[in-house]
């Protein structure tokens, strides 16, 4: 296994995703192919936070699975490298199967993707996600994805 850090700089030209809906703050570990670790931190300044919910901020599950899919877009991205100049790449659900919600996540947190592959074709990937908050189980799921890329 190979150690590799990316920073939000680098998660960038791999990602089209800018603030406020940018979901991964570093990658911690990427073997091409295979799996993919990334973090995100969780903070009281997200804007999801003034509606849900006011009295007790929790961040939506389906921004959970949002960051889960840009790892994973990440992982895929690096994969098939290196990222295009010109024409953007994006990668769309497909589908989206055995969602689990273990436990909120709170303002505080810091969430650990863990994400690998399971098959990869030419411009459809599936991969196995697991979200981590201190060692605890928060979600898991399983992402079915479609590569498009578009011209300028």
């Amino acid at each position: 296994m190979g150690e590799y850090v990316m920073d939000v700089l680098e998660i960038q030209r791999h990602i089209p995703h800018r603030f406020p809906f940018l979901l991964v703050d570093r990658i911690l570990e990427l073997e091409k192919g295979h799996r993919i670790v990334g973090i995100k931190n969780v903070t009281m300044n997200e804007p999801f936070f003034a509606g849900h919910f006011p009295e007790r901020p929790i961040m939506p599950g389906v921004l959970l699975i949002e960051g889960m899919a840009q790892v994973g877009g990440i992982l895929w991205s690096a994969t098939i490298d290196p990222p295009p100049e010109k024409a953007p790449r994006y990668f769309y659900f497909a589908a989206i199967d055995k969602v689990k919600f273990r436990r909120p996540v709170y303002p505080g947190d810091q969430i650990r993707y863990e994400l690998q592959i399971l098959h990869l074709k030419s411009r459809l990937c599936k991969m196995r996600g697991h979200a981590y908050v201190d060692g605890q189980l928060v979600v898991e799921a399983e992402l079915l994805s479609m590569l498009v890329e578009h011209e300028e």
